[in-house]
């Protein structure tokens, strides 16, 4: 069967992050929603997401498709349920549509399909459906992948230089290196991935998951539910936050009840607050509404977009939207909403020029040796043209 990851209608919620994105492809515990998905399916997944996005995201059609709400984090009995779907029949959770089994014909008219054929399901299953779901979430979601990533393996060896508290809910991937580290994972796993490197006198608490190729830099304390993804660098305070990949926040500073996408660089001592001083539920802006809405959250830092930087010393409110590619700067505190490809701070902002944006992306992705070519550069611009209401506001 051919399985297709379709974006639904919590796309626009998910924004900024989903602005270079399809909604599967957030992280989300330790893997991205596609991820789990290809490893419950045994079968490799195409995307059904926006058309700026489908050169770099292709869908992939077939005689029989099986299409799967990317919003959606996959059960066993999900998995099962889905795999029993025939042609024309749709599995659906109350409003929430969770997978259709279309033919060709029926896959080209989406708009037409009849939903007569209902099959309703009484599966729990974690479902993002705003972008601090990520985090508030994530601790669910990691407990989630780790017992999937685990299942019948034995971890690496943990060098007897590390203090551990629930050493057997700690697992390392080949290549792992945690040197005079302290762990306690009594109160959530803790998962390091293949060749990420945690350095001398980190201090974690679980759950959390550091992902392949990334690293924690020396005395970093982080508490959980947080996943770090791969190739990522990461020091000071980090509580309860997701990053994608390939972000750096390398030096002090707090991180709090945030998302940071991938390419993001935070400078030294940027911090986040996720507490308001009255102590009142967060509001985050919101895409959808074209206005500030109601989280129902205490605690809420920063959403980040791809590509986003800061200078040091940066100081993010409570309750923090900032978009793709946007240079923030500045003594005090910024804005609730930078909108994308902003470039300034508390003083003003002005357009980041995209062909400056793209310059600086280029030697980013050949640190990693990784290529920014013509299909990102036309994502970004897609974007750039796309926000710039946002700019003018």
């Amino acid at each position: 069967m051919n399985y297709i990851l379709f974006d639904s209608v919590a796309r626009t919620n998910l924004l900024p992050l989903t602005f270079t994105r399809p909604v599967a492809d957030i992280r989300f515990g330790i893997l991205t929603i596609r991820e789990k998905w290809e490893k419950h399916l045994n079968e490799v997944t195409s995307s059904l997401t926006e058309p700026y996005l489908s050169l770099k995201f292709p869908m992939v059609k077939a005689k029989e498709n099986v299409l799967i709400n990317g919003s959606i984090c996959p059960t066993p009995s999900l998995v099962k349920q889905i795999k029993a779907l025939k042609s024309g029949q749709t599995l659906a959770k109350g409003d929430t549509i969770v997978a259709m089994c279309l033919d060709a014909e029926s896959l080209a008219s989406l708009d037409e399909i009849d939903s007569s054929d209902n099959i309703m399901t009484e599966e729990e299953f974690l479902k993002i459906e705003n972008t601090w779901d990520i985090f508030h979430l994530n601790g669910q979601a990691i407990q989630q992948d780790y017992v999937l990533l685990t299942k019948g393996r034995k971890s690496a060896k943990l060098s007897d230089t590390n203090r551990v508290i629930g050493s057997e809910h700690v697992f390392l991937e080949e290549g792992a290196q945690v040197e005079f580290a302290i762990i306690n994972a009594t109160k959530g796993p803790v998962y390091i991935g293949k060749d990420a490197e945690v350095m001398e006198g980190v201090k974690i608490r679980g759950p959390f998951a550091l992902c392949e190729h990334a690293t924690l830099k020396m005395d970093a304390k982080i508490y959980g539910p947080t996943t770090i993804g791969p190739w990522s660098k990461i020091g000071g305070e980090v509580n309860q936050s997701v990053i994608f990949g390939y972000t750096n926040k390398a030096h002090d500073g707090f991180l709090g009840h945030s998302v940071l996408g991938e390419w993001c660089n935070l400078g030294a001592d940027t911090n986040t607050s996720n507490l308001k001083n009255n102590y009142e539920i967060v509001k985050l802006w919101s895409y959808t509404d074209d206005s500030f809405v109601q989280t129902g959250l205490q605690f809420c830092g920063t959403i980040m977009g791809d590509h986003s930087k800061c200078g040091i010393n940066t100081m993010f409110n409570t309750g923090t939207v900032v978009g793709v590619n946007a240079n923030i700067f500045g003594a005090g505190f910024q804005r609730n909403f930078v909108p994308s490809f902003s470039w300034g701070g508390t003083q003003g902002f002005v357009d980041f020029d995209l062909k400056k944006a793209f310059a600086i992306a280029k030697v980013v992705y050949e640190r990693r040796g990784k290529v920014f070519d013509k299909i990102e550069q036309d994502i970004l611009t897609e974007i750039y043209n796309q926000t710039h209401k946002n700019r003018r506001a």
